[in-house]
């Protein structure tokens, strides 16, 4: 087991960014499968053509609920990401405007493998 424990204050990248999305619409794990399907990656094993500048991807579902959280080395990378890759797959599979997009500067992370 490897266990990482990383704050902004002990060499963390304080200007990484924090971005929570969160959908409500039926079936969203569904939705969420076939977008990873169309972008090439799989969380499950980490898998697949994910972009070099996100730091950590994590997704948590309940019922028709889903919320992903991630950490992007910056928001703009994120937001080109956005543009080539991802909004085109949002559009591909349907996917519905999410009700909630909120940024954070990353404050502290810990990983446990």
């Amino acid at each position: 087991m490897v266990f990482k424990l990383m704050c902004s204050s002990e060499g963390g990248n304080s200007m990484s960014e924090v971005v929570v999305i969160e959908f409500d619409v039926p079936e969203a794990l569904v939705i969420y499968n076939a977008v990873n399907r169309l972008l090439g990656v799989d969380p499950s094993s980490g898998s697949g053509d994910w972009p070099a500048p996100l730091t950590s991807h994590v997704a948590g579902e309940s019922g028709d609920r889903l919320i992903v959280v991630e950490v992007w080395e910056s928001r703009t990378v994120q937001e080109e990401f956005m543009r080539s890759r991802l909004g085109p797959a949002f559009q591909e599979a349907n996917v519905p405007k999410p009700t909630r997009v909120e940024w954070f500067t990353l404050a502290g992370e810990m990983h446990r493998r």
